[in-house]
């Protein structure tokens, strides 16, 4: 394994153990040129995950992307990060089949966002969706109020749509 330090091309194992719950194998290594140690991770390649996209194509599932998507989402909320990679460098080990629709990414990172902070999820719903007016936005916007409320949580009648009921001030 090269060095990340000084680019030697051999280095040798000190340490070796399971991580990930025994899907990857952490190993220490120490370079045999500079002497400085750094850490790599061994993973099984199996066949990729691939991604049919909406037009047709495939694509090799990249976690990076998803990753991009609900970090863009998330900016400036109060999401943790860790969470965020967690979901999208997991996400192909959750998969079952060996394709996945597009489409069944964005629901599922969607269903994922939804707990955890509503910005985020109106942000990639956007997105993911395709807003094409305000009035498609704010109907995802009631949708989600409405899944919100309840009638304990109710805070009074609705305001009179017509004027009726109103009081002067």
């Amino acid at each position: 394994m090269r060095c990340p330090y000084c680019s030697a091309p051999d280095s040798k194992v000190v340490n070796s153990r399971p991580s990930d719950d025994g899907a990857s194998i952490r190993r220490r290594r120490e370079c045999l040129n500079c002497v400085r140690r750094f850490t790599t991770y061994e993973r099984a390649q199996l066949e990729p995950l691939m991604v049919v996209k909406r037009s047709g194509p495939r694509e090799a599932f990249n976690p990076d992307k998803l990753l991009r998507g609900l970090t863009l989402a998330s900016e400036k909320r109060p999401v943790d990060p860790a969470a965020l990679r967690a979901f999208a460098y997991g996400f192909e080990d959750e998969v079952q089949t060996a394709e996945i629709a597009a489409t069944e990414i964005g629901r599922r990172a969607m269903t994922f966002l939804r707990p955890l902070d509503d910005v985020a999820y109106i942000r990639f719903a956007s997105v993911y969706r395709d807003f094409d007016s305000l009035e498609r936005f704010i109907e995802e916007i009631r949708g989600l109020k409405g899944r919100e409320d309840s009638p304990a949580q109710d805070d009074g009648p609705a305001p009179a749509q017509d004027g009726e009921g109103s009081t002067a001030t």
